[in-house]
């Protein structure tokens, strides 16, 4: 595996549903979550052909492997990050931050000013790199009890 890829970031084709659904769910996994608890994140993390055919999806290829992928939604003032996830081979090697990029460069082109998104406790210092900060918490749409971090990025500042 490369020390630096550069990622070619797509639309997503309407057949590869179930394999972001995976992808997801092993991202997700990275942060050493048990099975129990991903099954319990598995509803929320299924993307249908309908969500890749959305425009909001684009994943990202590291050679012809599928590395990852990214979720904007949202319409100007304001969109919301709502996933980003790497699978774990390509974890640290810069294909999450090609991916948030290009969301934001996405973001831009909507006219966005800011974006929101609730993160993983494991990966707010990744966007706290890229000048997202706390602004609370919200309760997590798959574990009751749970809470995330909300964080925002103001896009005159990224």
């Amino acid at each position: 595996m490369p020390q630096t890829p550069v990622p070619r970031i797509l639309a997503p084709r309407a057949d590869q549903a179930a394999e972001l659904t995976e992808l997801a769910l092993r991202s997700k996994g990275h942060w050493g979550y048990d099975a129990a608890f991903l099954a319990a994140c598995r509803a929320e993390l299924t993307y249908t052909a309908a969500d890749c055919r959305s425009g909001d999806m684009a994943v990202a290829y590291v050679g012809e492997e599928l590395a990852g992928l990214v979720r904007l939604t949202g319409a100007a003032p304001e969109g919301e990050l709502q996933s980003l996830f790497v699978d774990p081979p390509w974890i640290g090697t810069g294909v999450g931050a090609a991916l948030l990029g290009h969301a934001l460069d996405e973001a831009r082109r909507r006219g966005m000013s800011r974006v929101v998104l609730d993160a993983d406790p494991g990966a707010e210092p990744f966007y706290a790199r890229f000048g997202a900060r706390r602004t609370g918490e919200v309760p997590s749409g798959s574990i009751p009890g749970r809470m995330l971090p909300r964080m925002e990025l103001t896009l005159s500042s990224v």
